[in-house]
């Protein structure tokens, strides 16, 4: 929502006006160049490695901009390497838990995973699956949670393409299965969902999960399109800042300085409201992260 000038909030337009306007992950690439300069000081990692997860219908090719922004972080980065996600599979799930152990085992240290759209479920699977040697992870804009209500608000075009690929019933055919272990509840370590409010792609409501009690799960709001958000300025700058935490030094997400500051002004207008939210939704606090109702923000 935006907020009018007598500081109510203006109702969105309708979620199908988000999804024509998915094109403009294109001036959001040409955007990341310009703030290039400004992320380069962003803080270094510790090294660790990090893996990265595609979207539906996606490969490795899409996580270039990921994959070479880390790196200059000084972070191990490697891709899922199984081709096209073709839909939320038990062969993907199963290969993606055998590399993350393959990893932890080669580098001898615990792996961050990061997943974009449907990659961010394969990653909170696998931080579900090998806890032991998961460090933290992130999802990009992931259908972690989905209701009758939220379903219908997919792109026809995106339910159709899931039927093609995948299954003839539908997403909600594949997240079934993993349901239990990564729609209701976070996994047993640090895991960040961050979630647009005009994702053309997936409802902001489904890209989040709201109703736990864990101290160690949040939910950061970014301004952007689904389809940009491996090439946004301010993923990136979020992925920098949650990865550099020290091990086992996790805290919830509270940016400081002039960027903190430009961030939190954004929220205030751009973010999802504060206000008038059932317990356990989530809620711009005073560094605009989205944490639990009753929770402190900061």
């Amino acid at each position: 929502m935006v907020k009018a000038t007598n500081g109510s909030r203006i109702p969105q337009p309708p979620r199908a006006l988000f999804t024509l306007l998915e094109g403009r992950a294109l001036l959001e690439m040409a955007l990341l160049l310009a703030l290039y300069p400004l992320l380069r000081g962003t803080p270094h990692g510790d090294g660790h490695p990090v893996l990265l997860v595609p979207g539906f219908t996606a490969s490795d090719a899409t996580l270039i901009g990921l994959s070479a922004f880390l790196r200059s972080r000084g972070y191990h980065v490697e891709t899922w390497g199984l081709g096209q996600n073709t839909g939320f599979k038990l062969k993907f799930s199963q290969a993606l838990e055998q590399k993350v152990r393959f990893m932890h085992h080669r580098h001898r240290r615990k792996v961050s995973l990061v997943g974009w759209s449907l990659g961010g479920v394969y990653a909170f699977y696998a931080a579900h699956c090998a806890p032991e040697c998961a460090r933290s992870v992130v999802s990009l804009g992931s259908p972690m949670k989905f209701s009758t209500d939220e379903l219908l608000d997919v792109p026809v075009v995106v339910k159709a393409a899931y039927r093609y690929l995948a299954h003839p019933m539908g997403p909600v055919a594949h997240l079934a299965h993993v349901r239990s272990k990564v729609l209701r509840a976070p996994p047993p370590v640090p895991s960040t969902c961050v979630f647009s409010m005009t994702d053309g792609i997936v409802p902001p409501e489904a890209a989040r999960i709201e109703d736990s009690d864990d101290d160690q799960h949040e939910n950061i709001w970014v301004p952007g399109s689904h389809v940009g958000l491996g090439f946004n300025g301010a993923v990136m700058w979020i992925l920098a800042d949650r990865l550099a935490q020290a091990e086992g030094e996790w805290r919830p997400f509270d940016p400081d300085g002039l960027a903190g500051t430009a961030y939190r002004r954004i929220a205030k207008y751009l973010g999802p409201p504060d206000r008038g939210l059932r317990k356990g939704a989530g809620r711009v606090g005073r560094a605009g992260r989205v944490g639990r109702a009753g929770s402190t923000s900061g």
